[in-house]
């Protein structure tokens, strides 16, 4: 059973998503290639840790003035391969021309990157390198029952800001049984407010899940079919934004919701967990960046701005295992 396969089952679900918090820098599939590698390592006694914690490419390391230890393994994952193209009349998608090397675009030309296909590039955890330290910011941590400093205000406005009115209800009974609810009719957001901070916040995350997600043609969609991947992807957001923030959310976040991907008819469960993975954390990941609140790191390793060894440039590094090769890294897949 491949890892992917693991997911559609139990709590496993649950783990991706949090796993893909702390690498939340990395696209959904390459997390997935990072998380089974590491688990490889790990268990052929390669490296400390069960989980990585920064991740980076051979050079990236280099300028952060790390290496790559000598013999340690690569992860291998997939990279963008990205083109530059130029455009008079970009609302045209058929006006786009490709850029060779080195062209300018013409005067009034608007440009952008496009991703033509993929290319393999390896990276390594922290733990397989040595070299400077890594400077950290300190980790959020937050009594149970409690919620971090300014995120529900930060959600309240990310919800309200997209043209949702939020509604505070005094129970479960004045919203249908349910801890919240978002009305894409009446373009409306409802929490109850008979719970701890923790769960309140945790709800509102669900909610702007739903905001960003989904929308009126999803509720005209057969209920049995699709309302399980909804909860899914609202439930998996909300785990990312509270795990970002250091809380646990896990024992609000009921095992059924993994159960739904192999419920849906005429789709393989692995695809379809796949396919939320990747909704979940480009939706998530869409949040927390509109949120000014202190989060746990993405993954990548990162010095400040003023550090003499910033890092300034990247590429794609193609060595599988170290070797002082001048293969490069793309940062950022």
């Amino acid at each position: 059973m491949t890892e992917v396969e693991r997911l559609v089952t139990g709590d496993d679900w649950l783990r991706a998503l949090e796993f893909a918090t702390r690498l939340r820098s990395r696209s959904f599939h390459n997390v997935l290639l990072i998380h089974q590698a590491h688990a490889d390592h790990y268990a052929q006694g390669l490296v400390p840790a069960p989980t990585p914690t920064y991740v980076a490419g051979f050079r990236q390391w280099q300028t952060l003035g790390r290496s790559v230890m000598k013999g340690q393994p690569g992860t291998q994952i997939m990279a963008p391969v990205k083109v530059r193209v130029a455009s008079m009349t970009p609302n045209d998608p058929n006006s786009w021309r490709r850029l060779a090397g080195g062209e300018r675009a013409k005067p009034g030309e608007t440009t952008r990157s496009k991703m033509v296909g993929l290319r393999p590039a390896y990276v390594w955890d922290i733990s397989q390198t040595e070299g400077d330290p890594i400077p950290e910011k300190p980790r959020p941590k937050f009594l149970e029952g409690a919620a971090p400093d300014g995120l529900w205000e930060a959600l309240a406005e990310h919800i309200t800001k997209r043209g949702f009115d939020l509604r505070l209800v005094s129970n479960a009974k004045a919203i249908g049984g349910c801890n919240g609810i978002t009305d894409f009719m009446t373009r409306s957001v409802s929490v109850r407010v008979d719970m701890d901070d923790a769960a309140m916040v945790r709800t509102l995350a669900h909610e702007a899940g739903h905001v960003v997600l989904h929308g009126p043609i999803d509720m005209q969609e057969d209920a049995a079919r699709h309302r399980g991947i909804r909860e899914v992807e609202a439930e998996g957001v909300s785990l990312m934004i509270t795990a970002a923030h250091g809380m646990d959310s896990r024992q609000y976040t009921v095992p059924y919701v993994s159960r739904w991907a192999s419920q849906v008819p005429g789709k393989d469960p692995v695809q379809v967990v796949q396919d939320t993975g990747a909704r979940v954390r480009v939706a998530a990941i869409s949040i927390l960046n509109y949120l000014d609140t202190e989060k746990i790191p993405d993954g990548t390793p990162r010095l400040e701005d003023n550090h003499p060894a910033r890092a300034t440039s990247g590429g794609v590094d193609r060595s599988h295992r170290a070797r002082g090769s001048d293969s490069v890294e793309r940062s950022g897949l």
